[in-house]
């Protein structure tokens, strides 16, 4: 196990390498002067110049890719252009908030996904199975954004349930702050809900047909001891890997629904900053965003062999 998690992080390095070289190349491609920005359109044009100076804009991309990415190895993610304020203490102030939507949202969705999956694999062909892949295929094909304006029109303005934007810290409120955080996580939820629940169906479905299955139900034992005991645990193993995928588009997705209920996370952040021509605010947070998928696929390998025995990581 040793030798392998110190291998696959080995394989972190070149990913996030080129994930760096590419976030940097789109994000100076991106039309637009973050001098300009900064000094204003009615600066005069030495101003301007001397600004891109100051940021060094005026080298060629490649010393600027050098300077920026021999920060990042130590640790400093430069200064943002608008805030001036180092980028790293800006994400350790915004990343709690997308933790807490990233949380919640995928506690929602297991919640909502791995009942309904058992349900329809455990009822195939039958009504409750329709239903459930009805609702499954619904919540694929459902816009995010869409889905979000709909839950705040609904729930904030006809029926004054909950609010429809801002956030209230857990540690000042924790009641009012899980009120905010309950429209956009349940949103998010349900459209990674539907993901989850299709794959946990399917992987049950070819697990149920299995023989030690069809033994089990021989021996007499009840169907829910079936289900949960012999046939969840095995079919859990490929709806594991969704499942990762979902977390790391949940950091990703969260920009459309911290915009559109004004979270003050990563999400809107990188929102804000991509208008700005804020660089280095935008690789610092797509740069986390990136390895933040790479450590979840770690963890969602590791977590192979528990659900699945037939997988080991000892050589």
């Amino acid at each position: 196990m040793r030798v392998y998690v110190i291998k696959r992080i080995m394989t972190i390095i070149p990913v996030i390498f080129l994930v760096s070289v590419i976030v940097f190349l789109l994000i100076h491609f991106i039309p637009g002067d973050p001098a300009l920005v900064f000094v204003g359109e009615d600066a005069a044009p030495g101003e301007v110049e001397r600004i891109r100076v100051e940021m060094g804009l005026d080298k060629p991309l490649y010393v600027q890719f050098g300077t920026w990415l021999s920060k990042i190895v130590c640790g400093d993610f430069g200064e943002s252009i608008i805030y001036q304020r180092p980028v790293i203490d800006l994400l350790i102030e915004r990343l709690p908030v997308t933790l807490s939507f990233g949380f919640f949202s995928m506690l929602i969705s297991l919640l909502f996904a791995i009942p309904a999956g058992i349900m329809a694999a455990a009822n195939q062909n039958t009504y409750k199975d329709y239903f459930f892949t009805f609702i499954a295929v619904l919540g694929i094909s459902i816009p995010g954004f869409w889905l979000a304006l709909m839950f705040i029109f609904v729930f904030s303005l006809k029926l004054g349930w909950l609010p429809a934007i801002g956030y209230i810290p857990l540690t000042q409120d924790f009641i009012g702050g899980i009120k905010s955080l309950i429209l956009p996580s349940t949103a998010h939820a349900l459209l990674t809900a539907a993901i989850v629940a299709r794959m946990l169906r399917s992987s049950m479905l070819e697990v149920l047909r299995q023989d030690y299955i069809t033994t089990a139900r021989g021996k007499g034992l009840p169907e829910r001891w079936v289900i949960y005991k012999h046939a969840l645990k095995n079919a859990f193993a490929p709806t594991l890997t969704v499942i990762g995928f979902q977390i790391g588009a949940v950091i990703g997705g969260s920009i459309i629904f911290e915009t559109i209920f004004t979270l003050p996370g990563v999400g809107q952040m990188i929102y804000t900053a991509i208008g700005d021509r804020d660089y280095p605010v935008v690789q610092g947070c797509l740069l986390i965003i990136a390895f933040s998928f790479v450590l979840v696929n770690l963890i969602v390998d590791l977590l192979y062999s528990f659900f699945d025995p037939r997988i080991s990581y000892e050589r």
